[in-house]
């Protein structure tokens, strides 16, 4: 049994060099070889093909008609190699690549947009898909790897993720033109008789903005709950409610219909980045990380 020897880039390329230059010295200076070795591999490869890949004239050598005939597959290998090469240069540099990111509703219609623009600007060959829900769902996601990382809240540990997590400080939001515009800073008092759109029953967020209130006296309006901060936002400027939410939700708002004054009160939203840790993550993921990370860095609170 005949078994066919395989056909080797370094032929290919003796090859290529030699339509170009059209001299066995010549190629070999641009291979870095001898004479001898670039002989060798055309030899080799004409031996394999079945048939001559040139004839001589002197010094100079001509490719045969079935040469000329597969030199425009050789150059797109080296065409498709040299792709590869770039490829995987922007992937090591984290320019390229497909980058996954599971987040909350409100995050990809106000701060995330402005954050993937400024990531991909720096990055024209990189893609991303954006898909929004709640936070157990993120972490589904993300835990089973079919995303890159997540942006959540509410989030403890889990075995499977790492984390970083940034309290971002709260403010009070109110309609444009409410009472509450003439405060610097508003106080848990402030908000007596008011109607309050707020978090979700039974988040953590919840809890402690009740806490809040009942310490000082007010009760809790039960009026409108919502699960994004975005929604309170929108809902205050159209003159419905007041709310205390995220100052980086509420920035999204200035000018739109809704005030808002720093909340006197220890509260913050406790915003979460996860990421397998599992598997190792791509410089492509980290870099968004880091990029997101400093995004937040108005918003936050220092770290102690």
């Amino acid at each position: 049994m005949i078994v066919d020897e395989p056909i080797r880039i370094r032929q290919l390329q003796a090859l290529n060099i030699l339509a170009e230059s059209g001299t066995m010295s010549l190629t070999a200076k641009a291979m870095n070889i001898s004479q001898p070795a670039v002989s060798r591999l055309l030899a080799d490869l004409s031996k394999e093909l079945g048939y001559p890949l040139f004839s001589r004239s002197g010094r100079r050598l001509t490719l045969t008609r079935e040469a000329q005939y597969l030199l425009p597959e050789i150059q797109r290998i080296f065409g498709a190699m040299g792709q590869i090469r770039n490829l995987r240069q922007n992937i090591q540099s984290g320019t390229s690549g497909h980058l996954k990111i599971a987040c909350l509703p409100g995050f990809s219609t106000s701060h995330l947009p402005g954050v993937v623009a400024d990531f991909l600007s720096a990055r024209p060959e990189t893609t991303v898909t954006i898909e929004p829900d709640r936070p157990e769902r993120i972490l589904d996601w993300v835990i089973g790897e079919q995303y890159d990382c997540g942006i959540t809240d509410g989030f403890r540990s889990h075995h499977a993720l790492d984390s970083k997590t940034i309290p971002i400080r709260c403010v009070c939001v109110f309609p444009e033109g409410h009472r509450l515009a003439s405060k610097s800073i508003i106080h848990p008092e402030d908000l007596a008789g008011e109607r309050i759109a707020h978090d979700r029953f039974g988040s953590e967020f919840y809890l402690r903005l009740r806490d809040i209130l009942d310490a000082a006296g007010i009760a809790m309006d039960n009026f409108i709950e919502t699960r994004q901060f975005t929604c309170a936002c929108e809902l205050a400027a159209k003159g419905v409610c007041v709310s205390v939410v995220s100052e980086l939700d509420a920035k999204q708002y200035a000018g739109r219909g809704v005030g808002f004054r720093p909340f006197s009160a220890n509260i913050t939203h406790q915003l979460s980045l996860v990421w397998p840790n599992h598997k190792s993550t791509s410089i492509l993921t980290l870099e968004f990380l880091g990029l997101f990370e400093k995004s937040l860095q108005p918003f936050a609170l220092p770290e102690s």
